[in-house]
């Protein structure tokens, strides 16, 4: 007979489901009409034990033999299922009455009557049900339950209507989504789909394993860092059909709500320190929400208190090469996270530091450097810096000095001095000098003086003939007039010193 209510307005979508018409049941064996119960207070999820082994093309063809074995080899009136579901996650309608209606069908010995079952074609001892498979059951578990008020995530208690597994009328709680071996001695729906019950409970009524993947910005520690307007973003493993919105709520209040669909969600919050929480509300009706996430809306840009400045270092020099290294600094209220070398290489760098590179003499070359904090935030910064070579030639001498003659040495020639006390004296406008010589087997030291001050001696034998090597360098704050002197200390045995002059940056 025909149920006598009606039920009340199912808070679930209807799910898509192949009907008999489609995958063509065979209606002339079908020989009684449906019988309904009043409600649907369980759903029993089941395995047909079949072959796994098939394609989803051959499913409609899978129901019919199992409807003809139903009805001809256990002598029932129609398919003893309420839906069937492949390995694809396509939904079949199983026993006729239509799916809004409380069948009762043939599927759980003792507890047909007011409960609703579903099979899944295959066998699922050792491997479980794929995820869309999962998310089909979790969808029709939710449409029959909750078109009755049922909760999928709750318990009930029904009475046995058989003497089988549990006595006549013995009264059984069961999950509201519970497996064919809850209610009947069986190994039905198989170990593996049998372990998947809970997360298909936890699909059909929660916003399952919710979860804020992150906020558009930096994640320091515990707390994202982000600009004023950044994207929210979240995951969870319910099926978007099954939720009806995504609240992104900012301390408290809801700044942005998304469809059911959704996975994040853009929002606008004025600076300062704040927490987020997206919260979810499931058309079954319960409200699921993330753990609070700690942010920091920051609006300020990244300042250089020191933008790219460069000293000259070690290293050999040519006419088109000269060894520098740059130095930088940037700030922020929160944290830089990355400065980043745009002209005339590129690189990314920390907040802080020096980096050695090589340049070209006599050419004006700019250094441009973008720092953005942990926000997102950016400040650019540039300056152009020309290394000069200052030869030889341009000191003012004493003592003794020659000249020697060579393609090694830069401009074609050197001063060479063996005598003690022998000096050459540069005055430079600069914020960092360097000393070129070349080092041989038979060379001797000398001191450098800079403004009066002697600064240090240096060693220039070496096993073999280096020519244009940095011996020497000094760098400022900024630049100002220096006097740079190199005196022959006329060593014992090797007195020799051949200079190729200077090196600055202004």
């Amino acid at each position: 007979m025909a149920p006598t209510a009606t039920a009340p307005a199912n808070p679930i979508p209807t799910p898509k489901v192949v009907t008999r018409a489609e995958w063509k049941a065979d209606e002339s064996i079908v020989t009684d009409p449906p019988t309904y119960g009043t409600t649907v207070k369980a759903f029993f999820v089941h395995h047909t034990a079949g072959t796994n082994d098939y394609s989803c093309a051959d499913s409609a063809a899978l129901v019919r033999g199992i409807e003809i074995y139903h009805v001809k080899s256990n002598g029932w009136n129609d398919i003893g299922y309420n839906f069937l579901v492949d390995k694809c996650g396509v939904v079949f309608e199983g026993r006729k009455g239509g799916i809004d209606k409380p069948v009762t069908g043939a599927h759980t010995y003792g507890f047909n009557t007011d409960n609703a079952a579903i099979a899944v074609l295959g066998t699922y001892i050792s491997a479980g049900i794929p995820t869309g498979v999962q998310d089909a059951v979790a969808h029709v578990a939710a449409y029959k339950l909750g078109a009755y008020g049922n909760d999928p995530f709750g318990k009930v208690t029904l009475t046995s209507g058989v003497e089988g597994k549990y006595h006549l009328g013995e009264q059984v709680v069961f999950n509201r989504i519970s497996g064919h071996r809850d209610a009947v001695a069986t190994e039905c729906p198989g170990d593996a789909l049998y372990a998947q019950l809970a997360t298909i409970r936890a699909k059909a009524a929660t916003t399952a394993n919710l979860r804020l993947t992150g906020l558009t910005g930096t994640l320091s520690g515990t707390t994202y860092y982000t600009r004023s307007t950044f994207t929210a973003s979240w995951t969870t493993i319910t099926p978007s059909n099954l939720i009806s919105r995504f609240d992104v709520v900012v301390d408290g209040t809801v700044v942005a709500t998304a469809a059911g669909t959704a996975r994040s969600a853009s929002v606008t919050v004025p600076a300062g320190t704040h927490t987020v929480v997206v919260r979810a509300a499931h058309k079954i009706g319960r409200v699921n929400a993330t753990a609070a996430q700690a942010f920091v809306v920051d609006t300020a840009a990244p300042t250089f208190p020191q933008g790219p400045t460069l000293a000259l270092r070690a290293g050999q020099v040519s006419g088109t090469v000269v060894p520098v290294t740059v130095n930088w600094r940037a700030a922020d209220n929160t944290g830089v996270g990355s400065v980043q070398l745009t002209a005339p290489i590129s690189r990314t760098f920390a907040a802080s530091g020096s980096y050695g590179t090589t340049t070209k003499p006599s050419v004006a070359t700019a250094w441009s450097m973008r720092a953005q904090d942990w926000a997102g935030n950016t400040a650019t910064t540039s300056a152009s810096w020309i290394p000069i070579f200052l030869p030889e030639t341009k000191a003012t001498r004493t003592g003794t000095w020659s000249t020697s003659t060579g393609s090694s040495y830069l401009g074609g020639s050197a001063l060479t001095s063996t005598a003690a006390k022998s000096s050459l004296t540069w005055t430079v406008t600069a914020r960092s000098v360097a000393f070129l010589a070349t080092r041989t087997s038979t060379s001797g030291q000398a001191e450098i003086w800079v403004d009066g001050v002697k600064q240090t001696t240096v060693d220039l034998r070496n096993s073999t003939t280096d020519y244009r090597r940095v011996m020497w360098t000094k760098s400022w704050s900024s630049s100002a007039r220096h006097t740079v002197k190199i005196v022959v200390v006329g060593t014992s045995g090797r007195p020799r010193v051949i200079t190729d002059g200077l090196v600055y940056i202004g």
